[in-house]
């Protein structure tokens, strides 16, 4: 049996996680003693619980993060009750900035902050000893990128068949935006590049064909991005699959080229544009040039197969209704497939917290800490935004709709969309369990009620959109108007096929 355990709760079946195969990696002469154990946060705490337990370990360390800490502390609290001589050490985001820590941090016997690779396996290797540390809370420490062991070796091959494979070029961003947590971050630190082509070598004859690049700013040294995309584009195949995170102001002509040869369906650009106003980005010291951004993404767009997914943050300090939503016309102009409306969250040791008391930010004490009303966007208009983001999801992002949403919107895409998400929601009162034959009902009621667009005009787009759904059976409005409606078999994977 083990002595460690380290385990965290992931969101979903088909995430991995990354930072626990580093710690695993790192963990020295008590690797053979540690075992990695992943869980989901739909997971019972209880039986989680019950299979921690089985291992007869004597310590457990805990990845926590906004997306679970809910959960872990209901098994850190389970743990205590029923095995309290286990150790239990918790480390991650969520517990990394003291003394600014969840309640769960009271039951824990150590807490690690920041890096882990180092520390970590030193606190374990004392307590193994019977030495036990005076303090708490032991400083993570940064280990030099090139002493760091590889974790993708700890991928198995279950991994690789049926989950996210996440990779790192580099750690760590040099800009100093106040609502991430990268802006702690002296600069960014880019891997060996040729050691980590190997390791990507290595997972792409073991079966990897879907790799998200976790770097906050993959095109940050053009050099090394074109030479990732360079090593992909030789190795194309049907189902390769690259996700990046790009900085959308910096698109120079020798990685336009590398991007521009990449066929449709391979490559996904996450741009984080979150406000195209001057005055928030001073003030939450993002420095962006609109102008280049505005014209790189209309470049990515006209020039590329690239599937982009751009960001939008709402809540901002000093953000109105009116300006987010001039910063969603703007962005809906330059024709992303998919535009992520994100509410702001309180993510802890994140420096825009200095604004809180100036601009009246009130979050929701519950993770994942959800801006609840600032000084400029009270609780409801909010509430409307959260509504918003939830269904441009469903209508806007899916590519579901991509013959009806021109009518939705017209020329006034954030004031339509928010005047048919009200409406929606009026007839719901509900953003979830929302079929998608109910959807496409509810959608044609909305347009002709609320959005007075002719009926014809409606049932002629939704008509369209429907056919390409694979549902079997049409929704009532298209019952009335026609004897029957083709359609065909829905890809179940990759959202972004809905728009090829």
């Amino acid at each position: 049996m083990p002595s460690i355990v380290i385990t965290t709760l992931n969101a979903r079946y088909i995430h991995t996680a990354f930072g626990l195969r580093y710690l695993y990696a790192n963990m020295g002469t008590l690797q053979t003693d540690t075992i990695l154990l992943e869980f989901g946060i739909q997971q019972r705490p209880i039986e989680i619980v019950e299979k921690l337990l089985q291992q007869q370990t004597r310590i457990i360390g805990f990845g926590v993060y906004i997306w679970n800490v809910a959960e872990i502390s209901s098994v850190v609290a389970i743990l205590k009750q029923v095995a309290p001589e286990i150790i239990i050490i918790l480390g991650g985001p969520e517990v990394s900035h003291p003394p600014d820590l969840p309640n769960m941090a009271e039951l824990a016997d150590y807490i690690v902050t920041g890096n882990g690779e180092i520390s970590f396996p030193n606190l374990c290797g004392q307590l193994l000893l019977g030495l036990k540390p005076s303090e708490k809370i032991v400083t993570g420490e940064m280990a030099a990128l090139e002493t760091l062991a590889s974790p993708y070796p700890y991928y198995t091959d279950t991994d690789i068949r049926q989950r996210i494979i996440y990779v790192e070029a580099s750690r760590g961003c040099p800009f100093k935006c106040e609502f991430c947590l990268s802006s702690l971050d002296t600069t960014a630190k880019p891997f060996n590049l040729n050691g980590f082509l190997r390791e990507m070598e290595i997972l792409y004859h073991r079966g990897a064909r879907h790799f998200k690049f976790i770097d906050r700013t993959f095109n940050l040294k053009v050099d090394s991005s074109v030479a990732i995309l360079e090593f992909f584009l030789a190795r194309l195949s049907e189902d390769l699959y690259l996700h990046f995170e790009v900085i959308p102001d910096n698109l120079p002509e020798r990685l336009k080229q590398a991007i521009r040869q990449f066929p449709p369906g391979v490559l996904q650009f996450e741009v984080g544009v979150q406000t195209f106003d001057p005055a928030i980005q001073q003030l939450i010291s993002r420095k962006q040039d609109n102008q280049k951004t505005q014209a790189n993404l209309s470049w990515l767009r006209q020039h590329s197969n690239a599937h982009i997914h751009a960001d939008l943050i709402a809540g901002l300090p000093g953000d109105t209704l009116a300006s987010f939503g001039n910063s969603f016309d703007k962005l809906f102009a330059l024709n992303p497939q998919e535009i992520q409306v994100g509410i702001l969250k309180r993510l802890r040791g994140a420096p825009i917290n200095r604004h809180n008391d100036a601009y009246h930010l009130r979050y929701d004490p519950q993770p994942p800490y959800a801006i609840l009303s600032t000084r400029d966007i009270g609780f409801t208009d909010l509430q409307r935004i959260t509504r918003f983001a939830r269904f441009w999801d469903l209508i806007g992002n899916s590519g579901r709709f991509a013959a009806t949403l021109p009518l939705i919107v017209s020329d006034q895409p954030f004031t339509r969309f928010l005047r048919f998400s009200d409406a929606l929601y009026a007839l719901t009162d509900s953003t979830w369990q929302i079929s998608l034959k109910r959807l496409f009902e509810l959608t044609y009621s909305v347009m002709t009620d609320t959005l007075l667009v002719p009926p014809a005009d409606a049932l002629v787009v939704l008509a369209q959109d429907y056919q390409r759904s694979g549902e079997k059976s049409p929704p009532k409005f298209l019952q009335q108007t026609t004897t029957g409606i083709t359609t065909k078999r829905g890809v179940a994977n990759k959202r972004q096929k809905q728009y090829l």
